[in-house]
C-alpha cells in the first residue's frame, strides 16, 4: 500500500564549535521516521530524494522531503531487502540483497515494478549499484565462483549480464564486501572502482566501463570477516578515498582510511591513528576541489578540510548512508532518514 506520510520529527544538533569553512555547523536533522533499516540513499535533485530498506521498504520525495510516498514490495513468499538503489532520469532500480537476488526496475515512480534480473545461486549477495549514464550500470556483489559478482547493463536496465570470472581477477579465500551504504562502486566518467573487505581489503578497477579489469592491494585493516573496506568515491579519475574500519572494533582508527592520488594504483593512509574510527559511507564534497570530505558510521559524522588529513566531529548521530546533490545533504539510518540542515551553506 502506497503511503504520503509528512517529515515531522526535527531533531537539533548542537556543538560547541564556530561556523567556519574548516569546521561547519549542523543547525539542524529534519528527521522523518520510516519502519526500514535504510542503507540505500540516493538525492536526484534539491526535490527529489529516493530511499529503500528492509522489509521491502521504498520512498521518495519530491519536494525536499516536506511529504514522502512510501510502500514496499513483495514477490510470491520473498519479501527482499533492499541496500542498493540507482536513479536515472527514466529508471529506478533496486536491488535485493541474498538469495534469490532481485532487481527491480520502475519507470513511473513505483507505480509499477519489473523484475529485470534474477541469480538464484546459493551465495548471491548483491552490496551496491550505480550507473555510468541513463543506459550503462552496473551493480556487484560477494564473490559465487571465485570472483566477485557483477552484472552490467548496456540497454537501460532491461537487460542485465554477469561477468565471466575469465574477465575478473579471482578473489581470495574470505574476501567479500559489505552491504552498508550501497557505497562498494564509484564510477568517474569510464571507470569503475569497486571496494572489498573481509580476509582481503582490495580495490578492483576498470577504465572501460567494465570491459577489462585489474586489482590492487589497499594498507587497509583486513584479515578478519568485519574488517575492510566499506565505502570508496572518486572526486576524478585520479583522485580517489577509501574508508572502514572494524565493525567489531568501531572505535579502531588506524588502517581505516587512506587516499590515492594514480587511479587507485596506490593508496597512503591519512589520519592513521586519529579519528574517526569506522565509517561506512564517505563522500568528497562535489564543488570543493577535492578537499572536503563528510563520513558517516556509528557513531557520528565527520568533517574534513584538508583531503582528510584532519577530520572533526561533526555530531553524534549514527547513520548508515548519505547522499548530496548541490547543496541538497542527506542521511539515513536505522528506521530514519534525515536532511541536514547547516548554520552556513557547505559548498
Amino acid at each position: 500500500m502506497r503511503t504520503l506520510i509528512p517529515t515531522i520529527s526535527i531533531g537539533l544538533c548542537l556543538f560547541a564549535c564556530s561556523a567556519s569553512e574548516k569546521n561547519p555547523v549542523i543547525k539542524e536533522f529534519i528527521t522523518t521516521s520510516v519502519n526500514s533499516s535504510i542503507r540505500a540513499l540516493k538525492v536526484v535533485d534539491e526535490n527529489k530524494v529516493w530511499f529503500a530498506g528492509s522489509k521491502g521498504v521504498y520512498g521518495f520525495t519530491t519536494d525536499n522531503g516536506t511529504t514522502w510516498t512510501t510502500d514496499s514490495i513483495k514477490t510470491d513468499s520473498i519479501t527482499p531487502h533492499f541496500r542498493s538503489i540507482a536513479v536515472t532520469k527514466k529508471a529506478t532500480f533496486l536491488l535485493s540483497i541474498a538469495s534469490p537476488a532481485l532487481l527491480y526496475k520502475t519507470t513511473d515512480d513505483g507505480k509499477n515494478w519489473k523484475i529485470v534480473y534474477q541469480e538464484n545461486h546459493p551465495n548471491a549477495f548483491y552490496d551496491a549499484m550505480a550507473f555510468w549514464n541513463d543506459d550503462e550500470g552496473i551493480a556487484m556483489g560477494d564473490p559465487t565462483d571465485g570472483c566477485l559478482s557483477i552484472i552490467i547493463t548496456r540497454n537501460g536496465g532491461e537487460h542485465w549480464e554477469k561477468l565471466s570470472c575469465e574477465l575478473l581477477p579471482p578473489t581470495e579465500e574470505g574476501e567479500a564486501a559489505f552491504a552498508a551504504s550501497n557505497s562498494n562502486i564509484a564510477l568517474y566518467g569510464d571507470h569503475a572502482w569497486i571496494v572489498t573487505g573481509g580476509k582481503r581489503a582490495r580495490v578492483f578497477h576498470s577504465s572501460d566501463k567494465g570491459k577489462s579489469w585489474e586489482v590492487f592491494d589497499t594498507p587497509i585493516i583486513e584479515g578478519d570477516q568485519m574488517t575492510g573496506i566499506y565505502s570508496v568515491d572518486f572526486y576524478d579519475e585520479k583522485t580517489g578515498i577509501i574508508f572502514g574500519g572494524d565493525w567489531n572494533a568501531k572505535e579502531m582508527n588506524s588502517k581505516n582510511k587512506a587516499i590515492t592520488k594514480d587511479s587507485g594504483k596506490t593508496w597512503t593512509l591519512i589520519a592513521d591513528g586519529q579519528e574517526p574510527g569506522y565509517r561506512s559511507r564517505v563522500k568528497f564534497i562535489p564543488t570543493a576541489d577535492a578537499k572536503k570530505l563528510l563520513a558517516v558510521g556509528i557513531p557520528g559524522i565527520s568533517f574534513s578540510s584538508d583531503a582528510g588529513r584532519n577530520w572533526n566531529s561533526l555530531s553524534e548521530e549514527s547513520y548508515y548512508t548519505l547522499s548530496i546533490s548541490n547543496n541538497t545533504y542527506w542521511v539515513a539510518g536505522d528506521k530514519r532518514i534525515s536532511k541536514i540542515i547547516w548554520e552556513t551553506p557547505m559548498n
